[in-house]
């Protein structure tokens, strides 16, 4: 089985470096393609000096599913991962994605971290959350979140570290380009819409450096409130269309929020207008994604309902670097 490896990265050089001497290390089969954009730390050099990468991609936008898909669309590999920049592969790594995809459409594993002050840690983070997933995104210790939505058993995985057999990702049309955050979290409904299964394996292992300047996201993020609510209402109506099961969740989500946030103000850790102005963009993220999900629905009616995948535009890339040809 041919393998691609995707790497979407955003000012994070230093870690990405470590992450490909781990792939070289481990992987020296795999196809590595590098999506970087818009880097200002000397990215595209470091890139382009190395021999180990197969195709740079550049592209001008700032979010992380365009730049998986932009990845996803040059890949050549039928086997197809997607890791973080600042994740490092282990030795069983390779040999886990074989086995894996044996019996699975798609495989996923463990993230572990590296404490600050480890061996190879830069110390640039600035955001120790994964940025991907606003809705329970932690994987477990023994295994991927699970849960069951309108009668269908939704297999969560994490964004950095996962690989798809490359017809799944075809069946999908790739990540929908609308989330700024929650693209995997959409991707997995999608997955158990198609009836494509999602294994985990513990020798599908990763370690991360901490803090994590949002690695899901690959350097991206999207954690303000508004967006968050935003991508929870959308993907959600758009995948189940408006069901009991759909408010609840949504409205279960904001209460915990609710209570945490009123908590932090009797704590003296917030202030009560700032709660009121919390309270205001959940509302207006709710409705706004609610309304874009609904007419995501109708545009696309198919099993991928991808309004917005990667045969959607072919404009991602501004520049491509193809030590291939």
């Amino acid at each position: 089985m041919d393998l691609t490896v995707v790497v979407p990265t955003l000012n994070g050089r230093d870690r990405l470096a470590a992450c490909l001497d781990a792939l070289a290390a481990h992987a020296p089969d795999a196809e590595v393609v590098v999506v970087n954009g818009p880097s200002a730390d000397g990215t595209t050099g470091m890139v382009r000096d190395r021999d180990d990468v197969d195709v740079l991609v550049e592209i001008s936008d700032r979010t992380v599913n365009v730049a998986r898909n932009a990845g996803i669309e040059v890949a050549s590999g039928d086997a197809i991962a997607l890791i973080d920049y600042d994740v490092r592969i282990g030795e069983s790594w390779r040999a886990a994605v074989a086995a894996g995809l044996e019996t699975a459409d798609v495989v996923t594993g463990p993230v572990s971290p590296i404490e600050l002050g480890s061996a190879g840690g830069d110390g640039d983070g600035v955001d120790s959350g994964s940025g991907d997933e606003p809705d329970g995104d932690e994987i477990e210790p023994d295994g991927p979140e699970r849960r069951t939505i309108a009668g269908r058993d939704v297999t969560y995985f994490r964004g950095g570290n996962v690989v798809f057999r490359a017809e799944a990702l075809r069946d999908l049309d790739g990540f929908d380009e609308y989330l700024r955050t929650g693209g995997a979290r959409d991707a997995a409904h999608r997955l158990a819409r198609l009836d494509r299964t999602v294994a985990w394996r513990e020798d599908l292992a990763v370690t991360q450096e901490l803090p994590s300047p949002t690695a899901a996201d690959g350097g991206r993020t999207a954690s303000e409130w508004g967006w968050k609510y935003r991508a929870l209402a959308y993907r959600l109506l758009k995948n189940y269309g408006i069901r009991p099961t759909v408010v609840r969740r949504t409205g279960s989500h904001a209460l915990k929020d609710a209570i945490g946030a009123a908590s932090d103000v009797a704590k003296g850790e917030s202030t009560p207008s700032r709660w009121a102005a919390t309270g205001r963009d959940v509302l207006v993220g709710v409705l706004g994604g609610g309304s874009d999900g609904l007419v995501a629905r109708r545009r696309d009616r198919s099993p991928a309902r991808n309004p917005n995948g990667i045969s959607k535009r072919a404009d991602r890339a501004v520049a491509k670097y193809d030590d291939r040809e």
